[in-house]
C-alpha cells in the first residue's frame, strides 16, 4: 500500500479523498463546497462526455444551451419542482457592487442595483427550457423536440464531497417534448438504457435499472427511472436518472400544440441527466489502496512508456528512439500514450506514481529487453507483469486493454452479486445492513410512511423497484403488512 494513501479498511472516506487529491483529479477551491477539476480529472470527464454525447446524437438528440439564471416567477411555475429544490437554490438579488464609502478598499452591494425580479441560479433547467418551448411549439409538426445541454448547475449542499456532492457540478440534462404519452415514456426508458449501457460498457460498472418510489422521485416527475451501482464499502450510488414528466411542465407553462385532428393538447415531457458524480462512482467501485483503477475505454491515457535511460549518450538515444517508435505504433491503433523521460526520478517512484493515477498499462523499455526483442508490461488492475515481444506489440497491447476492461467489469459484477441479499425479517434486514452491507431485497408494504420509518431507523432507502421485478407475495419487513413484491434497499451516498 502506498504510504501516501489511507487504506480503505482504516478510513474509507479519507481513502476516497486521498485518491481524488493525490490522483490529481480535483482540488478544493476558495468557494465553499465547490471544487477545481484538474486537467487529469477533466480529461477523464471529457472522455466520458464524448462517449455519451455520441450516444445522444445517435439516438436523435442535438445540443443546445440555455441561461444559467432562471427568473424566480418561472421557477415557481411548477409547484412540486420549485418546492423540491427550494432549499438548495442560490439566488441573485443585485446586479452591482460599489466601493464602501467608509472603506475604499472594500466592495459592498449597491442597494440601488436591486433586481426587479430575483434570479435563481439553475439547480436544473426545466423551468427556463419549458418557458422557451412555449415559443417553439404550436403544432404536432414541431414535435418531437430532442434537446440536450452540457452545463453546470448549482445546488447549495450543506455537506459536500469532491465529485459526489458539490455546490456546483458539471452535467448534461436532456429535455424532450412529445406529442403522445407513449412516445414520452418510450424516450424515458430509452435514455435510462443508454445510461446503463455507458456505465456498464465503458465504466465497467454493473448497475441495476429500476424506478423510484413516489417519495424518491424527481420533483415534478410522474415517474423516475434510475440506475443504481454498488460501491466497495457496501453503499449504493444513484448513477443516472431519466424522468417521465407527464404534462406537468407543459401545463405549468401553458405549452400546447394542435394535433393531427386540429385539437389542442398539452405536450408530454421527459428530462434525464448524469453528472461528474460518475467520476466518484468510478473511483469508489474499482480503485484499491495503491490508487486509482480506471477502465481503459475512458482512461485519460491507456499506456505509459518508461524507458530505462542510459548515461551513455548513444545508448540513451537508441532507447529514446525505440520508445517513440513504440509510441507511434500504439497511437496508430488509437491508443492514448505518454512517455516519461524524467531521469530525476527513480523507476520505483514512477511505478508508484502511475499506479496512483490508474493508467491501465505500464511498459518498461530497457536495453537488455530490447536486445531480446521484448518489453516488460504491467497491468494496473492485477499488477501482473509479463514480457511481450516487439513483433505485433500494438495488437497485443490493444487486446490486453480489452482484457483489462472485461476483468474490471467481471470483478465489479462478482462483488455486486455477492452483496445482494434477500431478507424476510427486520432482524435480518438490520443485521445485513450493519454487517456486509450492499443491496437488500426485501418486502415493503408500499406506503410512504413505512418507507420513511425504515429510513429514520436505519438510514437505508429504497433505491429502486427493479425493472421487470417479479411479483411475489410476502410480508413487509418492518410492518408485517401484505406486500406484492420485493424492492431494493441500501444505504447510499
Amino acid at each position: 500500500m502506498s504510504k501516501e494513501i489511507t487504506s480503505r479498511s482504516e478510513d474509507y472516506s479519507q481513502w476516497y479523498n486521498d485518491l481524488v487529491i493525490k490522483g490529481n483529479l480535483a482540488d478544493y477551491s476558495a468557494v465553499r463546497g465547490c471544487m477545481v477539476i484538474k486537467p487529469y480529472g477533466f480529461t477523464l470527464w471529457e472522455n466520458m462526455r464524448d462517449v455519451l454525447d455520441k450516444k445522444f446524437k445517435e439516438t436523435g438528440h442535438t445540443n443546445a444551451y440555455f441561461p444559467l439564471f432562471v427568473p424566480k416567477s418561472l421557477f415557481e411555475a411548477e409547484e412540486k419542482n420549485a418546492e423540491g429544490f427550494a432549499k438548495e437554490c442560490a439566488v441573485v438579488t443585485h446586479y452591482r457592487l460599489k466601493t464602501d464609502p467608509n472603506n475604499k478598499g472594500k466592495l459592498i452591494v449597491d442597494p440601488d442595483a436591486k433586481l426587479e425580479e430575483e434570479l435563481v441560479v439553475r439547480p436544473t433547467s426545466e423551468a427556463i427550457i419549458w418557458n422557451t418551448y412555449k415559443k417553439w411549439i404550436q403544432s404536432y409538426r414541431d414535435l418531437p423536440i430532442l434537446v440536450n445541454q452540457w452545463a453546470n448547475v448549482v445546488r447549495w449542499e450543506m455537506r459536500t464531497r469532491l465529485f459526489l456532492r458539490t455546490a456546483e457540478f458539471l452535467w448534461q440534462e436532456g429535455h424532450t417534448a412529445h406529442a403522445t404519452k407513449e412516445e414520452a415514456i418510450e424516450e424515458t426508458e430509452k435514455m435510462i438504457n443508454v445510461y446503463a449501457d455507458f456505465v456498464e460498457q465503458y465504466m465497467a460498472l454493473p448497475v441495476i435499472k429500476g424506478y423510484k418510489t413516489e417519495n424518491e422521485r424527481f420533483a415534478g416527475a410522474e415517474e423516475t427511472y434510475t440506475i443504481e451501482a454498488l460501491m466497495q464499502d457496501g453503499k449504493a450510488l444513484q448513477s443516472g436518472t431519466s424522468h417521465f414528466l407527464g404534462q406537468n411542465f407543459a401545463k405549468a407553462f401553458d405549452v400546447k400544440f394542435l394535433n393531427k385532428e386540429g385539437k389542442e393538447e398539452y405536450v408530454w415531457a421527459t428530462s434525464w441527466g448524469v453528472s461528474t458524480r460518475l467520476i466518484g462512482a468510478l473511483i469508489m467501485a474499482h480503485s484499491d489502496d495503491d490508487g486509482l483503477i480506471i477502465p481503459p475505454r475512458i482512461a485519460p491515457f491507456h499506456v505509459v512508456l518508461i524507458p530505462f535511460l542510459q548515461k551513455n549518450v548513444e545508448e540513451r538515444q537508441v532507447i529514446e528512439d525505440k520508445t517513440y517508435e513504440i509510441k507511434q505504433q500504439l497511437e496508430a491503433k488509437g491508443l492514448r500514450v505518454i512517455v516519461d523521460l524524467d531521469d530525476t526520478k527513480r523507476p520505483g517512484f514512477k511505478f508508484a506514481e502511475y499506479e496512483l493515477k490508474g493508467i491501465p498499462v505500464r511498459m518498461v523499455i530497457g536495453p537488455r529487453d530490447l536486445e531480446n526483442g521484448v518489453v516488460e508490461v504491467a497491468r494496473r488492475d492485477t499488477k501482473e507483469k509479463k514480457s511481450y515481444t516487439l513483433e505485433g506489440l500494438a495488437d497485443s497491447i490493444s487486446q490486453l486493454l480489452e482484457d483489462i476492461q472485461q476483468s474490471i467489469y467481471d470483478k465489479a459484477v462478482a462483488f455486486r452479486d455477492e452483496h445482494i441479499t434477500k431478507v424476510d425479517s427486520w432482524e435480518a434486514f438490520t443485521e445485513v445492513l450493519d454487517g456486509k452491507g450492499g443491496f437488500i431485497l426485501a418486502h415493503w408494504d408500499g406506503t410512504g410512511e413505512t418507507e420513511d420509518k425504515i429510513k429514520e431507523l436505519t438510514k437505508a432507502t429504497i433505491r429502486c423497484i427493479p425493472l421487470g421485478n417479479e411479483l411475489e407475495t410476502g410480508k413487509c419487513v418492518l410492518t408485517g403488512n401484505p406486500s406484492k413484491q420485493r424492492v431494493l434497499f441500501a444505504r447510499a451516498y
